[in-house]
């Protein structure tokens, strides 16, 4: 079974991207979305003990830890410690699911690819960007988004450049979400043609 890592810095349209690749067929395990359940469910109690005040009625919340981050820089690592594991069991989890169905093809949809190391569990690396005025306006326009927390969530990313070269695809989401899909579209079928010429023997 192929494992297709998808990433991006923030802004990229990476999220977009990845529907893009489910509505292809493809199954996509999000990380931001297990996340997001993780928040609400298994991750929450160790998070509260962590960083007190930051969950509310079994949930944690976003705007609270976020706030708390921000004077506590430091406190990411301790975070990463206690989401990163339960990430990784929910993603294995989703593996042997797919496999056990005879899956060709999956996406794993990893935020922090680079960062956390997940480079090192994928077969092929996709990596998401735009022109940064652009990421920088679609940032900017989201909700409680400030300057000073966009670039505090940049320097906690791998740069757009080194993601971009180490890349075994790029898909640029700077030009409508048609030419977007032409080029989802063509990186499957690169990957259907590869897999059949043999090029993946261990995937």
């Amino acid at each position: 079974m192929l494992k297709i890592g998808l990433t991006g810095s923030i802004g990229m349209g990476k999220s977009t991207t990845a529907k893009l690749f489910a509505d292809a067929g493809l199954p996509v395990n999000d990380a931001d979305a297990v996340v997001h359940d993780l928040y609400a469910g298994a991750a929450a109690p160790f998070i509260d003990a962590a960083f007190p005040g930051s969950v509310e009625n079994g949930t944690v919340d976003r705007q609270e830890l976020g706030r708390q981050l921000a004077l506590r820089p430091e406190g990411f690592k301790q975070l990463e410690q206690i989401v990163h594991p339960l990430v990784r069991e929910r993603e294995a989890m989703f593996l042997d699911e797919q496999r056990g169905q005879g899956t060709p093809m999956v996406l794993l949809d990893i935020p922090l690819l680079f960062e956390s190391g997940g480079a090192d569990r994928v077969d092929v690396i996709v990596v998401v960007s735009c022109d940064p005025q652009i990421q920088r306006q679609r940032v900017l326009a989201r909700p409680n988004m400030t300057e000073e927390k966009f670039n505090m969530i940049l320097s906690r990313q791998t740069p757009d450049a080194e993601k971009r070269r180490r890349a075994d695809y790029v898909i640029d989401t700077g030009h409508g979400i048609d030419q977007a899909r032409e080029q989802v579209g063509s990186i499957i079928a690169d990957l259907k043609q590869r897999i059949a010429n043999g090029d993946f023997p261990n995937a």
